[in-house]
């Protein structure tokens, strides 16, 4: 049996359609017909009520609860007269079960119901063979089958829509974190290329002027003229590999120094003189960061700042600075909700999160319950700084 696999239904499905079947079941035994009516019988009324407790396991056994009801439904009619025109107590039996069980199950328990039904009605009017009533059961049989698999195959569509979204999400993930690693493999290896052999120069020439800074200055300040030299050219040759990076179209600000996070109040005053409200709360003493965790710390914000202008609600964020003994906890938090999308690629969540750990930190994202989309980042501050 293919079984539901959406979330537990509410207990008002669970309770409210079977007290609907007893009304109409207390209704249909009641009336006798042209405005006649009368009391139910016992036995008919312990029928009914049976099989209104019993449809309320109809979402946890469908087949059984099915066969059960149905089997009661063929017994009711018989007794004093009365006016049972639609068992609906069946009906909503079998069309549970054809929402939550495939056709090879929904379909036989629906011919054994037509055929039970049908014979019950029969031989409950055996004097009015022709009576239009002895083929409602058929009737509404087919209709609770036929809506209930209409049902069951959308949802079936939407869960397979909703799986395919997630693949798809999956797969593009693992496109961004597949062209970032090439991409940074490929940079890396242009600047071992560059940098290592200057570097490694650099590095001897260092040693040699150190050792002959006291007994021949003339020397050292030589192997100092060659350190020089060897530095610019290593400048030289980095500029050109990081000069491939850019487009022939970048702006003249992207030639600009790198930003460090001391320049984060400028940062969020474009922000706001693009008409995005940000806050900026600073808790502790204020204190430099360490290194790479310097230019993190401003990527990270401005990154969440941008997203909270795709992907927000609302154009506004709040920026909470909380500096420790030796980190600082970044917050950046922005009104949101649940499946909204905006223009993106992903890729800059990816890249928050690389820029932490390569800083020696962390960063996280998460939606909360509040309805607010929160990134945050710890980064380590420098040495020199806790220490003071």
């Amino acid at each position: 049996m293919d079984l539901e696999r959406d979330p537990a239904p509410r207990w008002w499905h669970v309770v409210l359609p079977p007290l609907f079947v007893v009304l109409t079941s207390m209704f249909q035994l009641s009336y006798r017909g042209e405005g006649d009516w009368s009391k139910p019988d016992g036995w008919q009324l312990v029928i009914s009520l049976t099989a209104a407790v019993v449809l309320l396991w109809r979402y946890r056994h469908p087949a059984a609860v099915a066969w059960v009801v149905v089997l009661l439904g063929t017994a009711l009619p018989f007794g004093s007269p009365h006016a049972v025109v639609v068992d609906t107590a069946s009906a909503l039996a079998l069309y549970t079960l054809a929402t939550r069980a495939d056709r090879r199950v929904t379909w036989p328990a629906a011919t054994a119901a037509i055929v039970l039904l049908t014979a019950s009605s029969v031989l409950w009017l055996p004097n009015h063979l022709l009576d239009v009533r002895n083929v409602l059961p058929a009737n509404y049989v087919v209709i609770a089958i036929a809506v209930g698999d209409a049902v069951r195959n959308n949802r079936a569509f939407r869960r397979q829509a909703r799986e395919r979204v997630r693949e798809v999400e999956r797969n593009r993930e693992e496109e961004a974190r597949r062209r970032v690693h090439d991409e940074r493999v490929r940079i890396a290896r242009d600047l071992h290329d560059v940098v290592a052999h200057h570097i490694t120069l650099v590095n001897a020439q260092a040693g040699v002027a150190h050792h002959l800074l006291d007994t021949h200055p003339d020397r050292a300040r030589r192997a100092l003229a060659d350190i020089k030299q060897t530095s610019r050219a290593a400048l030289d040759e980095l500029r050109a590999t990081v000069g491939l990076l850019r487009q022939d179209d970048d702006p003249p600000e992207s030639r600009h120094p790198v930003p460090g996070f001391d320049q984060v109040d400028g940062l969020i005053d474009s922000f706001r003189s693009a008409g995005f409200e940000v806050v900026l709360e600073r808790n502790g003493a204020v204190r430099p960061l360490a290194g790479a965790a310097d230019l993190a710390a401003y990527r990270i914000v401005q990154e969440a700042l941008t997203n909270a202008g795709k992907h927000g609600t609302r154009r506004c964020a709040t920026v909470r600075l909380t500096y420790g003994p030796d980190s600082v906890d970044l917050a950046v938090v922005n009104p949101a909700r649940h499946g909204h999308q905006g223009e993106g690629t992903g890729h800059g969540l990816i890249g928050m999160r690389e820029r932490a750990e390569i800083a020696g930190g962390s960063c996280t994202t998460r939606m909360r319950a509040d309805g607010f989309y929160e990134v945050r980042a710890v980064l380590p501050l420098l040495e020199e700084a806790v220490c003071r």
